[in-house]
């Protein structure tokens, strides 16, 4: 005969005690997320906004009269003044064995203005003739003005004192003469000064870098080109 021993107060699986409760926290952060702390905003400084408002009136400004001279640079259409040699002669080449160089020319310098609304002045010119490298004579010119849509025509008449040639210049003489061509320099700088509408006075260095080719035979220039104007 079998006996089962009951169990004493056995405890059901479904007991509350098997439940174990869920186990929350709650930290600052947590808190933070759920109730965000209420700040205040502050409005934007008057000042800042005045600032802005000028640099945009400024900004305006420089815009409007930007195109109010480019319009006026269209309308006026300014050029630049400069000068041109127009005309030369070979009127004394003299030559000696001891190297001694007695030579005079002649020279005629355009100063054009094409600007038709407004004058020119040129001044602070200086000019240089030389003989393959050394200095005959020194062209200069009083300031003066050439009236819109207008040029002048400066002639000059350089005549040296007899010059010592160096031995390399010797034999460029003595050649030059041979072949019948005789070459000088002239070189140098000017300045002019117009206005230009809207824009005020301009300013520009004028340069001048010829090679002046003669004929001995004849005392004729030839191949005669040279201008300040860029080509």
């Amino acid at each position: 005969m079998s006996s089962h021993k009951k169990e004493e107060n056995p405890i059901p699986r479904n007991h509350p005690l098997d439940v174990v409760p869920p186990v929350t926290t709650t930290n600052a952060t947590t808190k933070d997320h759920r109730f965000p702390m209420l700040r205040h905003r502050r409005g934007t400084n008057p000042l800042i906004w005045l600032v802005a408002i000028i640099c945009t009136v400024i900004a305006i400004a420089v815009i409007i009269a930007g195109i109010a001279l480019f319009i006026g640079y269209i309308a006026i259409q300014p050029k630049v003044p400069f000068i041109s040699v127009t005309y030369t002669h070979l009127d004394v080449f003299d030559y000696d064995l001891s190297g001694l160089l007695t030579t005079q020319v002649t020279i005629v310098m355009k100063w054009e203005n094409d600007n038709t609304r407004a004058h020119a002045s040129f001044y602070d010119a200086n000019f240089i003739l030389g003989f393959h490298g050394t200095q005959i004579a020194k062209l200069v010119a009083e300031p003066f003005d050439v009236r819109k849509n207008s040029s002048l025509e400066l002639a000059y008449t350089v005549t040296s004192t007899p010059i010592p040639l160096t031995r390399e210049q010797m034999m460029i003489a003595d050649m030059s003469l041979k072949q019948d061509l005789v070459m000088f320099e002239l070189r140098g700088t000017a300045r002019t000064r117009w206005r230009v509408g809207l824009l005020g006075p301009v300013k520009f260095w004028l340069h001048l870098d010829c090679k002046l080719h003669f004929i001995p035979s004849s005392f004729n220039s030839t191949g005669l080109y040279c201008s300040s104007r860029s080509k």
